[in-house]
């Protein structure tokens, strides 16, 4: 693992939800819920049997309407509006974190699993849109989620990256490891509180560099490309 942040970085690649806003935000917990909702009131389920639902389709297939995609032929559009129909307000701007993009040299790109829409929505409440040249969300990966490699290959094909002058920010470790394969160089956003921490046991060696504060870390970075 790299102790400090690399160089020669031409474009930097930002995963949204829990790491461009910290996992104790109340933002995410509105999503799950509104997951659960959804599968419940189409699948004719308990809440907690949906719950179970949502859980394990997340595990096996990288997101839950990917799952329900594929075992029930569910409409993605429906589900990306009603989960993502939620209070945006509570997330407020987050001036350190819009110093240290403005300082960072380089392409920003947004890599989700989630929706341009909603990805749009967070990016201005944190007052930090400007930033960023394009959104590539889940249906520009034909609804291939990440970690699965094909939408890595999309991403860097349509926005000509050259994976290995390209970083990967991400909360969910095993995001990155496709794109420590395509070269990138990749960094963990940890976060003792995330509902989806690794356990001790698990394989990081292709996690290039970890950081509990993405700000502070993203300005030594900017020094570093100077």
């Amino acid at each position: 693992m790299r102790p400090t942040p690399p160089k020669d970085i031409a474009v930097w690649v930002f995963d949204l939800d829990n790491t461009l806003y910290p996992a104790a935000s109340s933002l995410f917990p509105q999503i799950d819920r509104r997951m659960r909702a959804f599968i419940a009131d189409r699948l004719d389920l308990d809440l907690d049997s949906a719950f179970r639902l949502q859980k394990d389709y997340y595990r096996t297939y990288g997101t839950t309407l990917r799952g329900l995609m594929e075992n029930h032929g569910t409409d993605p559009g429906d589900f990306l509006a009603y989960v993502h129909d939620i209070d945006h307000g509570v997330l407020a701007p987050w001036p350190a974190l819009d110093a240290a993009l403005s300082g960072l040299p380089g392409r920003k790109l947004i890599h989700t699993n989630g929706s341009g829409e909603h990805a749009a929505r967070v990016l201005e409440r944190l007052g930090i849109a400007r930033h960023f040249e394009a959104i590539f969300d889940i249906v520009a990966a034909a609804y291939v989620p990440k970690p699965q490699p094909e939408p890595y290959r999309r991403m860097v094909e349509r926005y000509g990256i050259a994976p290995r002058t390209a970083a990967m920010v991400e909360d969910l470790q095993r995001n990155l490891a496709p794109a420590a394969l395509m070269g990138m160089t990749t960094v963990w956003v940890r976060q003792d509180d995330h509902p989806d921490t690794p356990d001790v046991a698990s394989d990081l060696s292709h996690v290039h560099h970890i950081t509990d504060d993405l700000p502070s870390w993203l300005a030594q970075a900017s020094r570093k490309q100077k």
